[in-house]
Formats: structure tokens, C-alpha cells, sequence
């Protein structure tokens, strides 16, 4: 990783719906930050160095059993905190993570029907206690993410009511920590979405 550039620890994590428009949020946010010369580190998970072949395990295919997905899910988590977030961290790059902990809590605990104070749990223990500094969740109805999908992964193939279940989770949990989540109204135009998820970004930068 370069050593010039701005130095800034920030941990943002972006969640919500397949379709409500993460990727292009990121993308937003990474440009702008670069060209203020912040360094920037733009990852996802699943996103480790196991994350390619655990992606592939847990969104192509058809059923498998909610505790292994689970398992997969933590393991990944284990490493990209380890191998890929805290070195970026440490280096004082904001970094753009497409999807952390909190996509656990909600899929496995809301969705699934796991015990969420265990996978709260379980998360810490993955990630020694790692936590994003601000999470945005780009919220929308469900029908209309889907909507917007040409190509339908294991998990966007659930029936409607289980998808919005994922969204109350998210709006629940983004109550339980008002200090943390930014919610975003992602049936906005994606400009719109951007400006009002750079203000809470740009509060976290150096003033000088």
C-alpha cells in the first residue's frame, strides 16, 4: 500500500438490500475522498483472501443449513478483519466496506431466526472487537432492490416476506445504535444519495 496521501482512520460500512445502490454510493464516496487525497481502501464481504471461494459457497447454489452459512460467513469475517481492515486501518485509510457484521446480525439473525445477542457475540469474536465508526444503510422496499436485479443470487431467490424481514432488522438495528447509522432513503436519485452520505464522511476528516 502507497504511504502518501492524507492520513485518516475511518471505518465505513454500507449496508442494505442487493439493488438499493451500495456499489455506486462507494464508488461516490472513494472518488471524492481521493481526490481531496485521502487514502482510501474500497473492500467487501465476503472480501478476505478465502472470500472468492466462500462468495462462491454461500451465494450460488441452492439450500444449505443455516448454521454452516453462518460458519462460512464468521470465517471470512475472521480474515478479512484481520488481513485486510486493521492493517488498512492502522495505516490511516478511510476504508469503504461493502457489507460487514451487521449484514450477519440481520441475514442470519432477523432472516434466519438465530439468536442476534449470540451473533453480536460471535462477530466480536471474529473480528477482536473491530467495528465500523459510521454504517450507512441505504433503505428501500424491498420489491423495488429486487426489481432492479438482472442476475439473482442464493440469497435474493428468498421469498419476498424474507426479505423484509431484512429490512425491519436493518431499521432495527440502525435504532438500537443512532450514534453509528446513517439511514439513507436509496429510492432517491443516486447524486442525492452521495451528497447526504458525504457530509458524515467529511465531519471525520482532518479539519486542516
Amino acid at each position: 500500500m502507497a504511504s502518501t496521501g492524507i492520513v485518516c482512520r475511518v471505518f465505513a460500512s454500507f449496508e442494505g438490500p442487493e439493488g438499493a445502490g451500495k456499489t455506486t454510493l462507494i464508488r461516490g464516496l472513494d472518488a471524492r475522498l481521493r481526490a481531496r487525497g485521502v487514502r482510501t481502501l474500497v473492500t467487501r464481504e465476503p472480501g478476505a483472501a478465502l472470500g472468492g471461494r466462500i462468495r462462491s459457497l454461500l451465494l450460488e447454489g441452492s439450500g444449505m443449513d443455516h448454521k454452516a452459512e453462518l460458519f462460512l460467513f464468521l470465517a471470512d469475517r475472521a480474515e478479512h478483519a484481520a488481513t485486510v481492515l486493521r492493517p488498512a486501518l492502522a495505516e490511516g485509510r478511510v476504508v469503504l466496506c461493502d457489507r460487514h457484521a451487521d449484514s450477519t446480525v440481520v441475514y442470519q439473525g432477523y432472516g434466519r431466526g438465530l439468536s442476534v445477542d449470540q451473533l453480536r457475540a460471535w462477530n466480536l469474536f471474529a473480528t477482536d472487537g473491530l467495528t465500523p465508526d459510521l454504517t450507512f444503510l441505504l433503505d428501500l422496499p424491498p420489491e423495488i432492490g429486487l426489481a432492479r436485479l438482472s442476475d439473482k443470487d442464493r440469497l435474493d431467490r428468498e421469498p419476498l416476506e424474507f426479505h423484509r424481514r431484512i429490512r425491519e432488522g436493518f431499521l432495527a438495528e440502525a435504532r438500537r445504535e443512532p450514534h453509528r447509522w446513517v439511514v439513507l432513503d436509496a429510492t432517491q436519485p443516486p447524486e442525492r444519495v452521495l451528497e447526504q452520505a458525504w457530509q458524515p464522511i467529511l465531519d471525520r476528516l482532518p479539519r486542516d
